[in-house]
């Protein structure tokens, strides 16, 4: 990827990916709260119409006891009165019973006259005692057929002196004069019972109109389309409004406890359902609406969320525009100013007056070409002459080879991590320039050569990062030996550019000193592609004649080995046929480079110079 577009990636990184995430995080956070608040506030509802129908079945409960303590109402359950017949008006046997008992009939049906004239949701009022006789003035069997064999009786005499809430009738032998629809009416029933033996003497049954109870949920609404509902326990419908999303909730969808939430899939779709429940009636009152329905609020928070986004996002494009172009165009020209140079023209390039590192990085390169010119031109003069001219030659054309190297890491570099580390590679390659000149000397100490190739080193780190490791393992006893310059680099280049960047994965480089027969033995060993059998034997007979395969410069030849062959010319033009490198190497396991380099504990010429501290110090300012 250009290094253009990698700058726009970083810069969008920095800027948009923080604020997507802060607006998902804002939007995640405000619809919990929302949501947390709305499921507060709909169970808050919900209470609500509990407590009113808890409030309405508790007067309806009062009103049990009020009608088993009327003295006339405990007569006829004992069974000490005549009932009502088919039409409810004539007592029975009347020829058998005194005017009085005819008046406390109508009284305790007046009773519960006033009972229906103060509560007019009550549909109906039935008083049956265990003989099955029943007085009521508004409901009367269907059939001629005990009431006492009613199911609600059965239950109401199975849980003696309990009030108990019964839901909407089904299939009853009882009705009313205004004849009321089973699903118009919710009953409730309370066994009436003798304190001391504990008998079951009667039960009342009372009948509350369904708009009592519908009045409660009728205008509670949730959202744009919820709504309340009333179940009994068993999930059937007390109260449903007239279009509900859902017809029965089976009593399986609701977790265990006496309120909650959960969602289901219907027809309609999702639908969520909070629910409570009452000790007292056993009823669920339930708020159902739609999971799409969305609040207000949290949209227009989302709205403001997705601009604030948008925003950053357009501002963060244009930026990285910006930021790349003013960082990657010059890096471009120099790029264009390189390959200017591979051609041959090493004109310097033009430079605006930037301060920065990137003017930095021009200035030096338009510096290195002047260098690069110089040493051409004594590369040039060397040329012409003899022996020791020839040698100082070879030893030259390695600086503008790693040269080459050099500027092509700090180019890849400055791609892959930007501008800022730049001054770290001018400066290791400052300091391989020093140790390369060495002050003119031919030989220096082994612990500047190694110095040299750490720095080196360094730079190759920065490329390759953890692909590349390197281990030193040099006595401190062999470290003040003179060894000729320039002989561990070009080998270690190739180690890295031959070896460890043909294997996959990371590769090491172990470098080694030790004495053997009087003889200083310098090994460079990688764990690299290795080298086929053909091209090792191929290697060796070039390393037998260095000088002529130099001079032959084929590049199907050389071009790999150019720098192994410039050391071996230069160890045997220094020291003899006997000096040398040995090359060992297996394709796939590495390969193994061992310098044989003669003892030398001083220089073999006077080569020191007077003002070394002094030059050393001008070498670093310039």
């Amino acid at each position: 990827m250009p290094l253009r577009y990698q700058l726009m990636l970083l810069f969008l990184l920095f800027a948009i990916v923080p604020s997507v995430g802060l607006g998902l995080l804002v939007n995640w956070t405000v619809e919990r709260v929302v949501e947390r608040q709305v499921e507060g506030h709909t169970m808050q509802l919900i209470g609500k119409v509990n407590e009113a129908l808890n409030s309405k079945m508790e007067n309806l409960q009062n009103m049990t006891y009020l009608i088993a303590f009327d003295p006339d109402i405990a007569a006829f359950m004992d069974d000490n009165m005549p009932p009502n017949d088919d039409a409810g008006m004539e007592p029975i046997n009347t020829d058998t019973r005194a005017e009085t008992e005819q008046n406390r009939l109508y009284g305790i049906k007046q009773t519960l006259q006033g009972f229906t004239t103060l509560y007019p949701e009550i549909a109906g009022i039935v008083l049956v005692n265990g003989s099955g006789d029943y007085i009521s003035n508004e409901m009367y069997p269907r059939a001629e057929q005990s009431l006492t064999q009613e199911n609600w009786y059965q239950k109401a005499s199975a849980n003696p002196g309990i009030f108990m809430v019964l839901g909407q009738p089904k299939e009853r032998n009882l009705t009313t004069h205004v004849r009321y629809k089973d699903d118009e009416i919710v009953s409730v029933a309370r066994s009436i019972t003798d304190e001391a033996s504990g008998r079951v003497r009667g039960v009342i049954m009372i009948d509350l109109k369904l708009r009592s109870v519908s009045q409660a949920a009728r205008n509670v609404t949730l959202g744009k389309s919820g709504y309340v509902m009333v179940t009994d326990a068993e999930g059937q419908s007390v109260y449903k409004p007239e279009h509900p999303l859902i017809e029965h909730i089976p009593t399986d969808w609701f977790p265990s406890g006496e309120s909650g939430t959960f969602t289901a899939e219907t027809e309609g779709g999702t639908l969520l359902f909070m629910y409570q429940s009452s000790t007292f009636t056993g009823w669920r009152t339930v708020g159902v609406f739609p999971t799409r329905d969305s609040i207000s609020e949290v949209r227009q928070i989302q709205f403001y969320v997705v601009s604030f986004v948008f925003v950053v996002c357009l501002f963060g494009l244009s930026a990285s525009l910006w930021f790349s172009r003013s960082i990657a165009q010059p890096i471009f020209r120099l790029m264009s100013y390189m390959r200017r140079a591979e051609t041959g023209n090493l004109r310097p390039g033009r430079w605006s007056d930037r301060a920065d590192e990137i003017g930095m990085l021009g200035n030096s390169y338009n510096r290195m070409l002047a260098q690069i010119r110089q040493l051409i031109s004594l590369n040039e003069l060397r040329e012409r002459q003899k022996r020791d001219a020839e040698m100082r030659s070879l030893q030259e054309h390695i600086k503008p080879h790693f040269l080459y190297n050099t500027l092509d890491t700090i180019h890849w570099m400055a791609r892959k991590e930007g501008a800022e580390d730049v001054s770290g590679m001018v400066g290791a390659l400052s300091r391989l320039f020093r140790i390369g000149l060495s002050k003119g000397q031919d030989y220096i100490p082994l612990h500047s050569e190694l110095e040299h190739m750490t720095s080196y080193m360094q730079i190759q780190q920065t490329r390759y990062r953890d692909r590349l490791q390197y281990t030193l393992n040099i006595p401190a006893e062999l470290r003040d030996l003179f060894v000729l310059k320039l002989l561990l680099q070009p080998l270690v280049e190739n180690a890295i550019y031959h070896g460890i960047k043909g294997r996959r994965g990371p590769g090491h480089i172990r470098m080694e000193a030790r004495l053997e027969h009087n003889r200083l033995l310098l090994t460079v060993q990688d764990d690299g592609a290795g080298m086929s059998s053909e091209r090792l034997a191929e290697m060796r007979h070039l390393l037998e004649a260095p000088l002529a395969s130099l001079e032959a410069s084929s590049p199907g030849i050389t071009g790999k080995s150019y720098g192994m062959l410039n050391v071996q010319a230069r160890l045997r033009l220094s020291f003899g046929e006997e000096y040398g490198i040995v090359l060992e190497s297996q394709e796939g396991e590495g390969t193994r480079v061992t310098i044989i380099h003669p003892l030398m504990r001083e220089l073999p010429t006077i080569q020191q110079i007077n003002n070394e501290e002094r030059q050393e110090n001008e070498w670093e300012n310039s």
